[in-house]
């Protein structure tokens, strides 16, 4: 079963209603007991970084998505800032991240000599940096629809799984470490594109 985790930051009937039309159940965990016949997670997210981590504190998840994810080695998507909050912290906050990443969630930077509209947001093209089994099913030409003001920066660039471009700057659109992944864009809003992505994450892990 595909568990997606309801901590108050996302918008996940549109991620439920995307499932089901790659053919996939889900349930949404509001408690963290619920983490246990997880046979797959989502860890959506909107919004700030040290408030997705004080949500995910005080509903009890850290723990039991640690020890899904770290000892249970369930395969795990983050989707927008759950994809930040997989990472060792942001410069948007002052609280630690998961760390299951080594990867960093940095600021766009806008300047005189190359002004950039923050947030970053609408259709962007992707193009990937290595095989997986998450691109199976992609559609040539990718773009995704993207609404961020962060983006994450991968230590290691094995881990780099897609790749975008805002102005100029290059940032991972998606990473793939181990049982970890994360997409920076919205697939639950992003069509056939963003259908391929999770019918590749239900039939592939």
């Amino acid at each position: 079963m595909i568990t997606i985790v309801d901590y108050g930051m996302g918008n996940l009937g549109s991620i439920q209603n995307m499932l089901k039309k790659v053919g996939a159940e889900s349930v949404l965990a509001t408690h963290p007991d619920q983490l246990r016949d997880a046979s797959k997670l989502i860890l959506p997210g909107v919004g700030a970084f040290d408030a997705g981590m004080t949500h995910l504190n005080d509903h009890g998840f850290i723990a039991p998505l640690n020890a899904a994810v770290r000892e249970r080695r369930l395969p795990v998507l983050g989707i927008c800032l759950g994809m930040q909050l997989m990472t060792r912290g942001s410069e948007e906050g002052a609280l630690p991240g998961l760390g299951w990443v080594p990867a960093d969630t940095v600021r766009f930077v806008s300047t005189p000599e190359a002004p950039l509209k923050i947030p970053h947001m609408g259709w962007n093209e992707v193009r990937p940096a290595k095989p997986s089994a998450l691109l199976e099913h992609l559609p040539e030409e990718p773009r995704f629809y993207f609404v961020h003001s962060f983006f994450v920066r991968c230590e290691n660039p094995g881990d780099s799984l897609l790749r975008a471009r805002y102005g100029t700057t290059e940032f991972d659109a998606g990473f793939e470490h181990g049982n970890v992944l994360g997409c920076q864009f919205h697939p639950e809003k992003s069509h056939r594109f963003g259908m391929s992505i999770l019918r590749s994450f239900v039939e592939g892990y």
